[in-house]
């Protein structure tokens, strides 16, 4: 189930892209696709995303987006670098114009003392904007992600707006 404000968000996302006649991409590791979801939850979603990568392992992170498998070790999985990679990889991959990439610790296991349980980094492009940065949500797994879609969909739509 979707929420109505995540609902709402598609709709301007939507609305945004098309006025700039741009397409959208996500790579998304904690969100296992439910990002893709959330953008395609608004009719007429094909016009504006046409592909998606969920890049749940390492190897696919490396495979389907180009992260350095260099890097992801070097840095982990969750972090700035690896986000960084993933939003570029996807753009580059979907031929679009804006990207979203997260990559995070879930739970409820899986947290270090560095990086905890409810970690997320994310990584956007929005036209030649580049930026990533990282929250720490609370809750349970199903709440961890829901937390991070919103973010991911109101940060988009926020910066498109501009």
């Amino acid at each position: 189930m979707i929420s109505d404000q995540i609902l709402t968000l598609s709709a301007q996302l939507g609305e945004l892209l098309t006025d700039k006649n741009w397409q959208i991409t996500c790579a998304e590791s904690c969100t296992g696709g439910g990002i893709g979801y959330a953008i395609t939850s608004a009719s007429g979603s094909s016009n504006w995303f046409h592909r998606g990568f969920i890049t749940y392992s390492n190897e696919a992170k490396s495979d389907l987006v180009a992260v350095d498998p260099q890097i992801i070790n070097k840095h982990g999985a969750v972090s700035q670098p690896v986000v960084e990679q993933m939003s570029l990889g996807a753009l580059k991959a979907a031929n679009a114009n804006v990207s979203v990439a997260v990559s995070g610790v879930a739970g409820p296991g899986g947290g270090t003392q560095d990086k905890p349980v409810g970690l997320v980094w994310f990584g956007f492009i929005v036209g030649d904007e580049h930026f990533a940065f990282s929250r720490i949500f609370t809750g349970d797994r199903a709440r961890v992600r829901e937390q991070t879609i919103e973010v991911a969909m109101q940060t988009l739509t926020e910066r498109l707006a501009k």
